[in-house]
């Protein structure tokens, strides 16, 4: 099956810029330089009639994308980047573009920590219609997570934490450093949502892993426990659900840092 997504991903990929120039010929926009590719997106700068500076984004219709757009519509550019347009079937979205668009980890991990401490609650926002935490944990049960190293502890947790949630609001589950850039309308504006319905304490798992706010065991604890102090959330559950999903995307390149932070929360 993961052949199967990488061969199909693999050939998104080779058409993902002739969609961009479909769509840029739809909305009347000219486009500029792409930004590096990612995994399952294709970013290009972009420009409307009236000059206004955009970013296009054509995305492959994953499950943790497919509800991008809708994510971005609720925020409504509360603490996070502006949906300009969108496409479902194309799936494609046209963006606000951030400028001078630094990634906030360039800025040192004490700093980003105080700025996403202050993004998050902004997006904890209603989660109506929203694929759920508890869901998603079914499906990472699946895909087989209770095999690899430590999955058993995953799943424990799982049956432990998924059925006792708290308030379910709307969370970005790889909210990190990466994806919080500068911006003019605001400081800071968070990208590439990959939203679900959970309740708040999922939502740190993210940042305390986040290798580029620093990678050991002290940075990791000290995440962990001020994002839980300042935010009020139940440290213990937070730290369930930052080992579940860090084990549930530890594939690729991942895997051996996301190993340590799972075993340094253990």
């Amino acid at each position: 099956m993961a052949d199967d997504v990488a061969v199909a991903i693999a050939r998104w990929r080779e058409r993902a810029p002739q969609i961009a120039d479909e769509i840029a010929d739809a909305w009347s926009l000219r486009l500029g330089e792409a930004y590096a590719p990612g995994f399952c997106g294709h970013v290009v700068r972009a420009e409307l009639d009236d000059g206004t500076p955009a970013v296009l984004k054509v995305y492959y219709p994953d499950r943790e994308s497919l509800q991008e757009p809708d994510a971005l519509e609720r925020w409504n550019g509360d603490g996070s980047i502006r949906l300009l347009r969108r496409d479902d079937r194309l799936c494609a979205i046209l963006l606000e573009r951030c400028e001078p668009g630094a990634f906030l980890s360039s800025t040192g991990g004490e700093h980003a920590l105080d700025v996403l401490i202050g993004l998050m609650p902004r997006l904890w926002t209603d989660a109506s219609g929203f694929h759920t935490l508890e869901d998603e944990a079914a499906l990472w049960l699946d895909d087989g997570l209770a095999e690899i190293r430590h999955g058993d502890v995953a799943a424990g947790l799982i049956r432990e934490l998924a059925p006792s949630q708290g308030e379910q609001v709307l969370v970005h589950q790889d909210l990190h450093g990466d994806n919080v850039l500068a911006a003019q309308r605001e400081p800071w504006l968070v990208i590439d949502p990959k939203p679900l319905a959970a309740e708040r304490e999922f939502a740190v798992a993210p940042i305390v892993r986040s290798p580029e706010l620093g990678h050991s065991k002290q940075d990791v604890l000290y995440r962990l426990d001020r994002l839980s102090a300042e935010l009020g959330l139940d440290r213990e559950r937070a730290r369930g659900w930052t080992i579940v999903q860090t084990l549930a995307w530890s594939g690729g390149n991942y895997v051996e840092p996301h190993m340590e932070v799972v075993e340094w929360l253990l």
